[in-house]
């Protein structure tokens, strides 16, 4: 049986005329990059001087390049401790925020604006609440009676810059689930509390199951923004040189690209964490059917 409206006479070359200049973007602008990407990645050039064909000669030196396995030992475990957090935080201030109280508007507002603030300008204010003698956090553990903390050493750096991109990215995920929240009959609520059950039980057995596509997209989400992560973690960890105390792939490839003007060296780590996000954009998909419910 067909459903739907389907353009007929004119309205074909209409509706191509009108989608044109979208799939020559797309055609062009996206497709075309990623084969661009590809072919430099087999190339050595400078920008300036006729590139050179190398073959997977650049995917071999990543092998022994130290500075690259550094920067994606550092994107994995910043990683590993960013996506769960990210995902518990947010989910737990939209339940907070999915209730009826006055001002839950605001609220929403105010944990939402650092997705859309300058990251450059949430970079900066956060160098100064870390600083280590001026520092609003080690101000605040003086008076307390304690000992100034150094937030970005090289012992604390990582903690720190998580905390910092987590903060940043709970607004976003809060967004996603409340969607996913508000899509639940009351009455399923309605029904529990007229038999008794626990709010943890409420939780467990109705809000979670019936949030788990919202729990995949954000999972998703997450993860690909981990792994892409930059502005942050340049900001607060960059030197006086324009190097990084912890570099990330994004950066490598950015210091490759742009600083030694090595683009097949660039191109190639940018199709290698490419090639991670797909693998584990993949791995979620077949996992998800084992436990998200789209009923």
């Amino acid at each position: 049986m067909v459903s739907g409206l389907r353009p007929l006479g004119r309205e074909r070359l209409w509706l191509l005329i009108l989608l044109a200049p979208t799939l020559i973007g797309l055609i062009f602008g996206a497709f075309g990059s990623i084969l661009a990407t590809l072919g430099i990645s087999f190339l050595k050039w400078d920008l300036i001087s006729a590139p050179i064909w190398v073959g997977i000669d650049n995917y071999k030196a990543l092998l022994t390049d130290k500075l690259f396995l550094d920067s994606l030992r550092n994107t994995t475990v910043f990683s590993v401790l960013y996506v769960p957090s990210v995902v518990i935080l947010s989910l737990a201030v939209a339940l907070l925020l999915n209730r009826r109280m006055r001002g839950v508007a605001i609220f929403r507002v105010l944990y939402f604006l650092p997705v859309i603030t300058s990251a450059v300008a949430v970079g900066i204010v956060w160098n100064w609440i870390y600083a280590p003698d001026r520092g609003v956090l080690n101000s605040i553990i003086v008076s307390l009676g304690g000992q100034p903390v150094r937030w970005l050493s090289t012992q604390n750096m990582m903690m720190s810059i998580v905390i910092v991109n987590v903060w940043g990215a709970i607004g976003e995920g809060m967004i996603i689930f409340l969607a996913g929240l508000q899509a639940i009959p009351r009455e399923y609520y309605e029904a529990a509390e007229v038999d008794g059950v626990t709010a943890w039980s409420r939780f467990y057995r109705i809000t979670l199951p019936l949030i788990t596509p919202s729990l995949f997209f954000q999972l998703l989400i997450s993860t690909i923004n981990a792994f892409q992560a930059f502005e942050y973690i340049y900001i607060l960890t960059r030197t006086a040189s324009g190097n990084s105390n912890l570099p990330t792939v994004v950066f490598s490839i950015y210091r490759n690209g742009f600083n030694y003007f090595r683009m097949g060296t660039a191109t190639a780590q940018a199709i290698v964490l490419a090639v991670i996000i797909m693998v584990l954009t993949a791995l979620y998909f077949w996992l998800q059917r084992r436990w998200v419910s789209y009923e």
